[in-house]
This record gives C-alpha cells, sequence and structure tokens, in this order.
C-alpha cells in the first residue's frame, strides 16, 4: 500500500540590478526604478543566483485531491488522461 504527500516548497533567488543615477538623486532612488520598471524590457538584471528551495509545508492527499490540484495548476492539461497526469507523481527511492 502507498500514499500520495503533496510537498510545497519556495524556489529563492537573488536578483541583481545596476541602476545609474544623478549626483544629486537619493540611493534609495534605484529601489523606485527598481519598482516602476522591474517588467520593462529595457530594464535589465545583471545576474542572478539560486539560494535554494525552502520547504513550507507537506500533508498527505488522495488520489481525487491530486486530480483536483492537478487540473487547478495545470489548467492547460485538464484533458489529459488520468494515467498521463499520475506520470507526475515522483516515487520514493524505496519504492521497487
Amino acid at each position: 500500500m502507498t500514499k500520495f504527500i503533496m510537498v510545497e516548497a519556495i524556489s529563492q533567488h537573488r536578483v541583481r540590478y545596476v541602476v545609474e543615477l544623478n549626483d544629486d538623486e537619493p540611493n534609495d532612488y534605484a529601489e523606485d526604478q527598481f519598482i516602476y520598471r522591474e517588467d520593462d524590457p529595457e530594464f535589465h538584471e545583471f545576474s542572478q543566483q539560486h539560494l535554494g528551495n525552502i520547504i513550507v509545508s507537506h500533508r498527505e492527499i488522495s488520489k481525487d485531491d491530486y486530480l483536483l490540484m492537478f487540473d487547478e495548476d495545470n489548467d492547460y492539461l485538464a484533458s489529459w488522461s488520468e494515467d498521463q497526469k499520475f506520470k507526475f507523481i515522483n516515487k520514493s527511492l524505496e519504492i521497487k
């Protein structure tokens, strides 16, 4: 007999940007530029580093829960068969 455990994690990145300011502008104006322009394709990232994953929760779920969450999180795959959807379940290394 097996069970399904949903593990939820957050993946973090440290992203750097460099903003050029006039000498008379306060340094924290660069933060305003980031917030205002972060979706601007002309506002470029300087570098990025993956800081790792943090597990925030885990809980047991049923097959029905799995299918419901699969369709909610991946609505563009909702038409897939159950067999296709179940291929996204990771087997424990202990399960042969």
